[in-house]
This record gives C-alpha cells, sequence and structure tokens, in this order.
C-alpha cells in the first residue's frame, strides 16, 4: 500500500486538476444532460447527475482492468523494465499537460475516434434521462469518451503491471474528475474557477512531475532511497508495481 498510495494521489491530482481539459471535452455533455432532464425530474437533478458520473468512472475502472491484463503480460517478460520507464514517462507527460507546458496528449485522442463512433448513437437514444439507471448507464457509454488525458491515464495504470492496481488508479481518477464535472452540472462556477487558476494547475502538474521522476530509474533512485521521504515514510523502492 504505501507503494501504491503515491500513485492514487498522482491520479486524484491527475483527474482534479484536468479539470480544463475535461470542461472543454465534457462540460458541454453535462450542460446538455442537465437540459434534457425533463422539467418533472429536476428535484431529481443531483441524483441523476451523480448517477450518471459514477457510470462514467465505473467503465474507466473497467477500462483499467482489461488494459491492466496486457500490462501485467509485459510486467512478466523482459520488457518489464521498459514499462516501468514508459509509466515514469508518461507521469511527467502529463504533468506537463497539467501546469499548461505542453499538451501533446490531445493528440492521442484520434484513437478511440472510431470506436466513439460506434458507441454515440446508443447514448444518443438514452437522451433525455428519465431514470437514475438511465443516467448511470449514458454515464458508463460516456467513459469511452475520446479523451487525451484519459488515454493517456490509462496506459499509464496499465504501465504499473498489475490489473487489479490499474483500475484502482483509474477508479481514483475518475473520482478526482467528479467535482470539475458535478459542479458544472450543478452550475458551481466558483469551485471551477479555483480548478482552473494557473497556480493550482502549476502546483498540481509540478507534483505530477517529480512522481514521475520518482519513478524514472536511475542513479537518483539510491539517492531516494537513503534520503527521501514521502508522507514521512522513508522511500524504500520506486512507487511502481511493475514485478522484476
Amino acid at each position: 500500500m504505501n507503494e501504491l498510495l503515491p500513485l492514487l494521489i498522482s491520479a486524484l491530482v491527475l483527474g482534479l486538476l484536468g479539470g480544463g481539459h475535461c470542461l472543454g471535452m465534457c462540460g458541454g455533455l453535462m450542460g446538455a444532460l442537465t437540459m434534457a432532464i425533463p422539467a418533472e425530474q429536476r428535484g431529481k437533478r443531483l441524483r441523476l447527475l451523480v448517477a450518471y458520473n459514477l457510470g462514467r468512472v465505473l467503465s474507466y475502472a473497467f477500462a483499467g482492468l482489461l488494459i491492466g491484463l496486457a500490462g501485467w503480460a509485459v510486467a512478466n517478460s523482459p520488457a518489464a523494465m521498459a514499462l516501468r520507464i514508459l509509466a515514469a514517462l508518461l507521469l511527467i507527460s502529463m504533468g506537463l499537460y497539467l501546469a499548461g507546458w505542453w499538451a501533446g496528449l490531445t493528440r492521442v485522442e484520434a484513437i478511440g475516434r472510431g470506436l466513439w463512433r460506434h458507441i454515440q448513437p446508443f447514448a444518443s437514444r438514452l437522451m433525455p434521462v428519465k431514470s437514475v439507471p438511465r443516467a448511470l448507464l449514458l454515464g458508463a457509454l460516456w467513459g469511452w469518451l475520446p479523451c487525451g488525458l484519459v488515454y493517456s491515464t490509462l496506459l499509464w495504470a496499465a504501465s504499473q503491471g498489475d490489473a487489479l492496481d490499474s483500475a484502482l488508479l483509474m477508479l481514483a481518477f475518475g473520482i478526482g474528475t467528479w467535482p470539475v464535472l458535478l459542479a458544472t452540472g450543478l452550475a458551481a462556477e466558483r469551485l471551477t474557477a479555483v480548478l482552473r487558476k494557473r497556480g493550482v494547475r502549476m502546483l498540481g502538474g509540478v507534483t505530477v512531475i517529480l512522481f514521475g521522476l520518482w519513478t524514472l530509474p536511475g542513479p537518483h533512485q539510491q539517492w531516494l532511497m537513503g534520503h527521501g521521504h514521502v508522507g514521512g515514510a522513508s522511500l524504500q523502492q520506486a512507487p511502481s508495481h511493475v514485478h522484476q
């Protein structure tokens, strides 16, 4: 658990501070969902929005579990060290994205556009949302919307080499996205404004970059093992679950 905790924190930070991209990609969907709730159902708006986001987060965790199985296979092969390096580089890249210093991650969105073309018609048929189960299902479908940040986080989670850990990391990432997207659906502009502040995003980005550097194999790890502390505990090894 000591090794997994920094990774879970990274996943939460990625979800929470990835809000700028989430608003650009998904904020419109949240607004459309809210507007599509029938007038007689408006009193249940919060329940429907929670169900919608729960379905989305569970789809992230399921995707993490599936791709984590592939990561497990690679982690138990001679390519294990390469997988660990990939994990570190992805984490550093996502930190640069959060801080607003590099937006290259958005290019990977093209990977899922073909799949989304097949899913979108089913999602459209669920509108307007009239019940909690319908909102849950719509959210589960929405979780497969092409998103560079989600895809990059998914690859990073898979690179840990453990399917269950990959699912937990994607669950933590999904939970991290809740405040921004729920606030958007409930028109809570103050919270979204705070999370989009440049200083907040830069702090989160630097935190994630440091976790990436900590994960990256190299001579610095010997120094970290002897001197570094995270949360008061000595760093006995890098926070990667790639089995060597």
